[in-house]
């Protein structure tokens, strides 16, 4: 029989385009259906788990308190490992939670905060520390954007990212650009993975060409070096092999399913993930949310005005083409992304329900539902956006500063 290393080995090199034509990897995201990506298939694809009902109830049983929103309503829906971690929890042993971000623009829109948001929910949750990658140097590598440009976009993105409210005390942002040349342990672990990981298997796993260049080749092992403890000395110790908790988009799965294959081989925790389903862009699941294109997504720098204007104009309806025939026929919620956009950020769920059944039905119409979502979103980016005000460059300093954390097991 295969061992785990092997059998995920084996999974690392399939395609990146499944059989019902869903493209999944960490740069292109693309689907031929209405409702976008099939994720039954995708988990088939990848080779994670489901969350299940029982898996919810145990969560909720270690932290004592109800699961996030984001969690219940099945938007992160899979995962790796994710028994191990509460295992440790329950044995009063340690684990930490690491997530990144990409900076390309100087502001993140609602799709990047979805990781952000529930992190921050886990991080209190779970009373455990926390480490965020910025991975200036792969948008270096994949962008048309020159090392000065990426790392001003890192501090920026790192402004909203505080502004989330992680705990200084229990967080440390990086940025790979200035972080690897004072880690000697960083990238003595970036090299452990390097040294593992066969060109074919970087191939099979992410789609790269011979026309790639070798930093996009070897830019995985970076991404995989912070899922080992000691990678963060000056938090866990230089010897410590504590494991972690991963929450991210499935795109982003590929690099960690190569991780876990190096790790068992050179004695180190596998890291444990947990998956959310991709934010739709505002034209619907088929088209691609990107940071280039203002009409595609929410950004945090949004005015109310803009909001409006936005969620009025270009959010995909599943509704009627008249208020008549809505009245008779309803909408599908499936793929109305004014709904689908509630689903994300409504956290009433009594009230959610209400809505959802009345905009099925044909009670409510397109442009109620999109008023309700508009006055929601401006005041959660308003919010966000007073809460940045107050971040200043020292505020970032203080959180990319290596130090011990605060933080009991």
């Amino acid at each position: 029989m295969a061992s785990n290393g092997q059998a995920e080995k084996v999974a690392e090199v399939e395609e990146n385009v499944g059989d019902n034509g869903d493209t999944v990897t960490p740069w292109d995201v693309q689907s031929k259906s209405d409702k976008g990506i099939d994720y039954d298939k995708l988990i088939e694809r990848f080779g994670c788990q489901r969350i299940s009902d029982d898996l919810i109830q145990r969560i909720e049983k270690v932290i004592g308190q109800p699961v996030h929103p984001l969690l219940k309503r099945g938007i992160f829906f899979s995962h790796r490992d994710l028994e191990f971690i509460l295992a440790q929890k329950e044995a009063g042993k340690p684990f930490y939670l690491y997530t990144g971000r990409g900076p390309s623009s100087e502001s993140m829109h609602l799709g990047h905060l979805i990781p952000f948001v529930f992190t921050k929910w886990l991080q209190d949750a779970f009373d455990v520390p926390l480490v965020i990658q910025l991975t200036d140097d792969e948008k270096f590598l994949w962008k048309n954007l020159t090392i000065k440009e990426t790392m001003k976009l890192a501090k920026e993105n790192a402004k909203d990212i505080i502004a989330c409210g992680f705990d200084l005390n229990k967080t440390f942002i990086f940025s790979n650009f200035r972080y690897i040349g004072q880690s000697p342990e960083f990238y003595q672990n970036i090299q452990l993975v390097a040294k593992n990981v066969t060109f074919n298997q970087a191939k099979g796993c992410f789609g790269f060409t011979e026309s790639d260049s070798i930093g996009k080749i070897h830019f995985p092992s970076i991404e995989a070096a912070p899922s080992f403890s000691s990678s963060f000395p000056f938090i866990f110790g230089e010897d410590s092999n504590i494991p972690c908790l991963i929450p991210c988009a499935i795109d982003q799965d590929p690099f960690f399913r190569m991780t876990r294959d190096v790790a068992p081989r050179v004695g180190l925790h596998k890291p444990a993930l947990i998956h959310s389903v991709f934010f739709p862009a505002l034209q619907g699941a088929q088209s691609k949310m990107s940071a280039s294109d203002e009409t595609s997504a929410i950004f945090l720098t949004d005015t109310p005005e803009q909001i409006r204007t936005k969620i009025t104009k270009y959010a995909f309806s599943g509704g009627q083409s008249t208020a008549e025939a809505q009245r008779e026929k309803g909408a599908n919620c499936e793929i109305d992304v004014t709904y689908q956009y509630l689903r994300f950020f409504y956290d009433d769920d009594e009230k959610l329900q209400e809505i959802k059944k009345d905009y099925t039905s044909g009670k409510l119409l397109t442009g109620e539902l999109k008023k309700i979502l508009i006055e929601h979103l401006q005041k959660m980016v308003a919010d966000i956006q007073e809460r940045r005000k107050k971040v200043t460059d020292e505020t970032v300093d203080e959180f990319m500063k290596p130090r011990p954390l605060s933080y009991k097991y």
